[in-house]
C-alpha cells in the first residue's frame, strides 16, 4: 500500500513537472530559442552609426536597434519613446521631452539626459556645409533641465517632432560604427560583410507594448534577386520583403505574399550639373517621351503609383495626382523640344543603375526604349551598390541614375529639402531660385494650409522644371513563411522585426 502511494505521488509530481513545462514552452514559444531570417539586397553600409547613414536599406534594419525620444507607427503617428511626454510650444520655437527613468542601453548603462543632449548635439554639427541632419540647422540650443531635455529653435518649425526620431546613442562609446549600440527592441549580434547582420532581443526593453518577440532576426545578403523563390521554399530565407513579383508567383503554399507599398519616389534621376540636362527643354523631353504606365506594366504588372513630383502618396494632403498630367506622352513634342534645345537628331547618355535592385534595373530597360522613339540613345551601366553610393549619390559623378528616394520622417520637408539648391543631399544638382524660396516660405510657415501651399508649390515646381523624369512609387510585395504572422507595412521604408512573430 505503502508503494503505491508513493507511485501515485511520484505520477502526480511528473504530471505537474511536465504541465509546468509544457506551460513554460506555450508561454514562451515567441522567445527561446525562436529565429527568423530576412532577406536584404544589400549589405549594410560599412559604417553602422545611425547618424551617418545614408541608404534607406541601412536604417530600415537599425530601426530596430534604435529608439529616438520619439518613434513612428505603422499608421504615421509619432508617439512618445525614449521620453515619456513632450511639449510643443504655442511658437513652435521649444520642444520641451521629459525623459523616462530607467530605460537600459544594450551595454546596460542607462541612458542619461546627456546621452540624449549628445544625441542630438553630434547630428546639429556641421559636416561640410551642412548638419548630420538637416534639419538640425534650426536647432539655436539644447539644455537638460533635471529630468527634461529642451530645444529651443532659431525659427519656429511645427514638424521638427518627426525629427526626434534620431537615434540616441551612449556617449561613450567609442566604436560607433562598428559596434551599434542603441536602447531598441534588439540588439546587435553580429555581422559578416557580404552575408548576413545579426540581431538579438533584448529583454531589458523599457516598452513591453513594443518589445520583440522572436528572439534572434539573421539579415542575409541575397546575392542573386532571380533565384529568391528558391531560397525561401529551401528554408535558407523566410521572409523577403521586396520580393520581385515573377518570384513571388513561383512560391507554393507555405507562403503568404502580402501587398503594400515601397513609399519611395521611383524616378529617372537627372544630373542637372551635366549637359545636356542642365537644358529644362530637354529634360522635358524625355518626360514627354517616358510612358509611367507602360513601365508599370512591364515592372510590376501595372501595380504601384504614378506620381509627377517628388511626394508619395503616403503624405496624404502633400500628394499631388494632378502633376502626373504635367507630361502624359507625347512623342512629336518630345521631338520639338529636343531640336529647338539644339538636339534635332538626339544625344547619347548613360543610365547608372544599381545591379541589386531588378525593379529599377528593369525600369531603365523601359526608359531606354522609349527613349530611343525620339533619337536618344540611353545606355545602361549597372553597378554594385557600394559604388552607387560613392559615385552617384556622394561623389555626384554620373549623367543619371533610376533610383527610389524614400523619406526619413513623415514631413513633407524630408522628401523635397534636398532639391534646395545649397542642400548637401541635393545629388542631382537642382538650382532654382524659385524653389528655394518656395521650401524657405513652407519652412517658415506656422499655419498649415500656408504651410501646404507653399509645399505644393515645390512639388509643382519640380514637375513643371522636369527636375527628373518622375515614375511610380512601386508596390511592395512581402514573402513570409506561414510560420510567422504579424509583418506591418509602414508609411516610411521600415522593417519592423518586432511586431513578427511565431504563428499559432
Amino acid at each position: 500500500m505503502k508503494k503505491t502511494t508513493q507511485k501515485v505521488l511520484l505520477l502526480f509530481a511528473l504530471i505537474a513537472v511536465m504541465s509546468v513545462a509544457l506551460c513554460g514552452c506555450a508561454g514562451d514559444k515567441n522567445e527561446a530559442g525562436s529565429s527568423i531570417t530576412v532577406g536584404i539586397p544589400q549589405d549594410l553600409e560599412d559604417s553602422l552609426d545611425p547618424h551617418k547613414v545614408a541608404a534607406a536599406g541601412t536604417r530600415e534594419v537599425l530601426f530596430n536597434i534604435f529608439d529616438g525620444l520619439v518613434k513612428v507607427d505603422p499608421n504615421g503617428d509619432y508617439y512618445p519613446a525614449l521620453c515619456s511626454k513632450y511639449e510643443i510650444s504655442d511658437d513652435a520655437l521649444t520642444y520641451t521631452f521629459t525623459l523616462r527613468k530607467g530605460v537600459k542601453f544594450h551595454d546596460g548603462t542607462l541612458v542619461t539626459p546627456e546621452d540624449v543632449k549628445y544625441s542630438i548635439d553630434r547630428c546639429s554639427v556641421a559636416v561640410g556645409d551642412a548638419p548630420l541632419v538637416a534639419a538640425y540647422s534650426n536647432v539655436k540650443s539644447t539644455s537638460i533641465d533635471d529630468d527634461k531635455f529642451i530645444v529651443t529653435l532659431n525659427e519656429p518649425d511645427t514638424e521638427f517632432l518627426a525629427y526626434m526620431t534620431t537615434a540616441i546613442i551612449p556617449e561613450d562609446n567609442p566604436e560607433p560604427d562598428t559596434n551599434p549600440i542603441g536602447a531598441g527592441p534588439y540588439k546587435f549580434e553580429s555581422r559578416s560583410p557580404q552575408e548576413n547582420f545579426v540581431i538579438k532581443k533584448f529583454d531589458d526593453y523599457y516598452d513591453d507594448e513594443h518589445e520583440a518577440h522572436i528572439e534572434t532576426v539573421i539579415f542575409k545578403v541575397v546575392g542573386n534577386m532571380d533565384t529568391v523563390a528558391m531560397e525561401l521554399q529551401s528554408g535558407a530565407i523566410d521572409l523577403l520583403p521586396r520580393i520581385p513579383l515573377s518570384q513571388a508567383e513561383l512560391l507554393d503554399d507555405n507562403f503568404t505574399v502580402l501587398e503594400g507599398t515601397m513609399n519611395l519616389v521611383q524616378a529617372l534621376y537627372l544630373n542637372n550639373a551635366f549637359k545636356p540636362f542642365d537644358d529644362p527643354r530637354v529634360r522635358q523631353a524625355l518626360c514627354y517621351a517616358a510612358d509611367p504606365a507602360e513601365v508599370m506594366q512591364f515592372v510590376s504588372d501595372g501595380k504601384g503609383t504614378e506620381i509627377g513630383s517628388s511626394v508619395f502618396p503616403a503624405f496624404g494632403k502633400y500628394y499631388m495626382s494632378e502633376l502626373n498630367d504635367t507630361y502624359n506622352t507625347d512623342i512629336e513634342k518630345a521631338k520639338a523640344l529636343l531640336a529647338d534645345a539644339g538636339y534635332p537628331d538626339g544625344f547619347e547618355f548613360d543610365i547608372t543603375v544599381p545591379s541589386n535592385y531588378t525593379q529599377h534595373v528593369e525600369t531603365a530597360q523601359v526608359l531606354a526604349d522609349e527613349f530611343a522613339k525620339i533619337g536618344v540613345k540611353a545606355n545602361i551601366k549597372l553597378i554594385e551598390w557600394d559604388s552607387w553610393l560613392s559615385d552617384v549619390y556622394s561623389k555626384r559623378q554620373f549623367e543619371s541614375t533610376v533610383i527610389g528616394v524614400d523619406a526619413s520622417s513623415l514631413t513633407a520637408a524630408s522628401l523635397l529639402q534636398r532639391f534646395v539648391s545649397t542642400d548637401s543631399k541635393n545629388f542631382i544638382n537642382y538650382n532654382n531660385a524659385d524653389y528655394d524660396v518656395a521650401f524657405a516660405n513652407a519652412r517658415a510657415a506656422l499655419n498649415d494650409a500656408e504651410k501646404t501651399k507653399y509645399y505644393k508649390e515645390c512639388e509643382r515646381i519640380l514637375s513643371e522644371d522636369a527636375a527628373n523624369v518622375y515614375i511610380q512609387d512601386l508596390p511592395e510585395f512581402v514573402a513570409i513563411n506561414n510560420k510567422y504572422t504579424g509583418y506591418e507595412f509602414y508609411p516610411l521604408y521600415i522593417q519592423d522585426m518586432a511586431k513578427l512573430r511565431l504563428a499559432e
